[in-house]
This record gives structure tokens, C-alpha cells and sequence, in this order.
């Protein structure tokens, strides 16, 4: 078949969304698109009535195997685990459901979910899959998908982000956080930050300064922030990125990309930073990704 109406080309964005969400990694996400397109290849295309919920399944069932070996190697992560960044297309904001859902934030409460429990989570939820289809793609009975998708949202529920924010509303904060950060600005950093606010750094091990356990309280993260950031002198610079469907900041030092920060906002104020310095998860920061549902 000719690669350009090829069922795997033409739904590729798809599956690489439904990859990364089960993931929280496009590297590994991108492993599971390659294993996939091989299983692909050695289908009988016109027994396939429905290639695009085939795929789905191929790459779901991939993506589930990758999930089992993760969460074994995560366990000997040096300091916290976060998703690996992806610097998004605009089209990608503008669906605020999408967008919510593949944020750094969402990805790091579905890392708490168990891996067929996050599938099911996924294919539902964020991508609207009949359950009979689901239970396809995860081995299961269509109730049993049912009561592990109920199992799964209530969970979600009770740890994603309170609020929906508007998107003028994030970026005027996101703003006024970076300000406050590269002036080093003790004041302005106490007046952004939400007083319980948590900063949960991923550094890999690699990153000298890291953080490697969250930090709690509007006080002590400010103080904390002032001092880390002090050595950088004027070789900081924060600019305005599309983190995962949502405004964050670019950090460079002296030129040099050294990080990705994304935040939830509630009331005004920063409720959470999420800051990826690891230098393996900063590949994608470059070029827009397109994720697509």
C-alpha cells in the first residue's frame, strides 16, 4: 500500500497521542509507534475493517508492555519522576479538553494510576473510545472496563487540577512568575505563589540544585528560588512557551536550553510548578509536536 494512504500514516498523529498519554514519554512513545508499525505490516489490511480502532488497539497493547517495564525502571529514578515536555502546535491549546489532558499536570496524576487502569482512563476519557472497543485493545470484559474506567475517574478526580483556568488568565500569571524569577524579586515571587504551593523538580539525577523532593509553602520555595537562581546572574533567560497545550516558561542559561516549567494556576496564583531540567527529556523543546485526538 502506498505510504501516503497508508491507515498508519494518516492516523499516526492519533497514535502517537494515545502513545505519549499512556506513557508521559515521546521517546518511548515513538518505541511503541515503531513496534506497532512493524505488527502493522504484517496485517492482512482487508481483514481489517476499521483501521483506525485496529491501530488504536496495536499501539494501546504496545503501549501497555512499555508501561509494566516503566514502572519498574521509574522505581530507581533518582528524585521525582515528571513527564518528558513537549513544546505544542497551537491547535493543540485550542482544544481545552486536549490540552487539560496532556498537560504536565494530568500526565503526572495518571502516573498514579495503575497501567491498565491509565489505558482505560485514556481511551475513554480523553480520546471518547466505546467501551466495547476498549475492552478490546486492554484483554477485558466490556464491564470489567466499565468498572475500571469508573475506578479510574473517581481517582483522577480526586487529584487533577480544581479549577479550569482561561488561557489569558494562565499566561498573565505564567508572566508574572517568570518576572519575578529572573529579578529575583522575593516580594513578587511571595505575591504570585499560592501560599500552599508545591514545586516538584525532575532532574534526573543530573542536574546539580536540583530539587530531588518536592517543596511545600509559598515562603520557603521563594527563598529557595532566589538563591538557586542568584548564580545565574543576567545569564538567565525566561521566555514564554506552549508546554504540553498550556503557557509555561523556557529556561536558558546563557543560550543554553537547561529546562521546561509548567504550572497550574488557581485563583490567580500558582498552585504548582513543575520544572524539567533532566537534559534526556528536553529533545522535543525545539520543534512544535502535533497531538491530535
Amino acid at each position: 500500500m502506498d505510504a501516503l494512504v497508508d491507515p498508519f500514516v494518516t492516523h499516526r498523529g492519533l497514535l502517537f497521542t494515545v502513545a505519549y498519554e499512556m506513557l508521559g514519554s515521546a521517546a518511548d512513545a515513538e518505541d511503541v509507534l515503531q513496534e506497532s508499525w512493524l505488527r502493522w505490516a504484517d496485517v492482512d489490511r482487508d481483514q481489517v475493517h476499521d483501521p483506525r480502532a485496529y491501530l488504536v488497539r496495536i499501539v494501546t497493547r504496545q503501549a501497555l508492555n512499555h508501561l509494566r517495564t516503566l514502572s519498574r525502571r521509574r522505581e530507581d529514578y533518582v528524585g521525582e519522576w515528571l513527564p518528558e515536555p513537549l513544546l505544542t502546535a497551537p491547535d493543540v491549546a485550542d482544544d481545552v479538553e486536549l490540552a487539560e489532558n496532556v498537560s504536565i499536570a494530568m500526565l503526572t496524576v495518571l502516573e498514579t494510576l495503575a497501567p491498565t487502569e491509565r489505558a482505560v482512563f485514556v481511551l475513554r476519557e480523553v480520546f471518547d473510545l466505546p467501551y466495547d472497543e476498549i475492552a478490546e485493545a486492554v484483554d477485558k470484559s466490556t464491564a470489567s472496563v466499565r468498572q475500571i474506567a469508573h475506578r479510574a475517574r473517581d481517582h483522577v478526580a480526586a487529584r487533577r487540577p480544581r479549577v479550569r483556568v482561561e488561557r489569558s488568565e494562565h499566561e498573565k500569571v505564567v508572566a508574572r512568575l517568570g518576572r519575578a524569577i529572573a529579578t529575583g524579586d522575593l516580594q513578587a515571587l511571595m505575591d504570585v505563589l499560592a501560599p500552599d504551593v508545591v514545586s516538584v523538580a525532575d532532574g534526573g539525577g543530573k542536574v546539580r540544585g536540583a530539587a530531588r523532593r518536592p517543596i511545600v509553602g509559598a515562603d520557603k520555595l521563594a527563598r529557595y528560588l532566589v538563591a538557586g537562581l542568584a548564580k545565574y546572574g543576567s545569564g538567565l533567560n525566561l521566555s514564554p512557551m506552549m508546554v504540553n497545550g498550556q503557557p509555561g516558561l523556557r529556561a536558558e542559561v546563557d543560550g543554553e536550553l537547561v529546562g521546561a516549567i509548567s504550572v497550574s494556576v488557581e485563583d490567580g496564583r500558582v498552585s504548582r510548578i513543575y520544572s524539567i531540567a533532566n537534559p534526556e527529556k528536553l529533545a522535543r523543546l525545539d520543534a512544535e509536536m502535533g497531538l491530535t485526538r
